[in-house]
């Protein structure tokens, strides 16, 4: 979620008014651990927010199905091998795992 945010440059209270949840829901969410967990109805709102502002979440094993570029973090094997930028990558957390 936060990639998702940083590709729109908005935060927390932006996404949460555009999906029509509390800035504490989306907070919760994002601190997640794993995949983001949540209400059924609310994690759609967050995501049909995303879709409408051109955001396409990838989930894992899925094939993008948009054009351009984009990122996804590499399987857990072939990520131990490379050597990540510092700062780049904080922490796997939720659907998206990025930092800020």
């Amino acid at each position: 979620m936060r990639a998702a945010r940083a590709l729109l440059g908005i935060d927390q209270q932006t996404l949460a008014e555009r999906a029509g949840v509390s800035l504490p829901t989306i907070q919760r969410m994002e601190a997640s651990e794993g995949d983001v967990r949540g209400v059924v109805d609310t994690l759609m709102k967050v995501v049909g927010a995303f879709d409408a502002a051109g955001i396409e979440l990838i989930s894992e094993s899925t094939p993008s199905i948009g054009k351009g570029r984009g990122v996804r973090l590499k399987e857990r094997a072939a990520a131990k091998t490379a050597i990540p930028s510092p700062g780049l990558v904080r922490k796997k957390r939720g659907l998206l795992r990025t930092s800020d």
